[in-house]
């Protein structure tokens, strides 16, 4: 799956296009390095965004094309 895809399915960016311009501008890393919102998103693969002051960091636990609002959560599990 897309990463710009991914981010938006599992709500962690709430649009796609707007997940695909936090790319475009070097904002998504994937394995500390910046990646395209074309990236192919796998499983263990850990992404970093960085909106504010404090950066997000979660690792990818499953890849599904869609979800329901509640199940969200399952798809990422956030890094300290």
């Amino acid at each position: 799956m897309r990463l710009d895809k991914f981010l938006k399915v599992s709500r962690i960016i709430k649009r796609r296009t707007v997940a695909n311009e936090a790319c475009d501008a070097g904002r998504v890393l994937v394995n500390s390095k910046p990646a395209r919102a074309s990236y192919d998103v796998k499983v263990g693969d850990i992404i970093e965004i960085s909106f504010g002051s404090r950066p997000f960091k979660a690792q990818v636990t499953d890849v599904k094309e869609f979800t329901k609002k509640e199940d969200a959560d399952l798809l990422y599990k956030i890094i300290d």
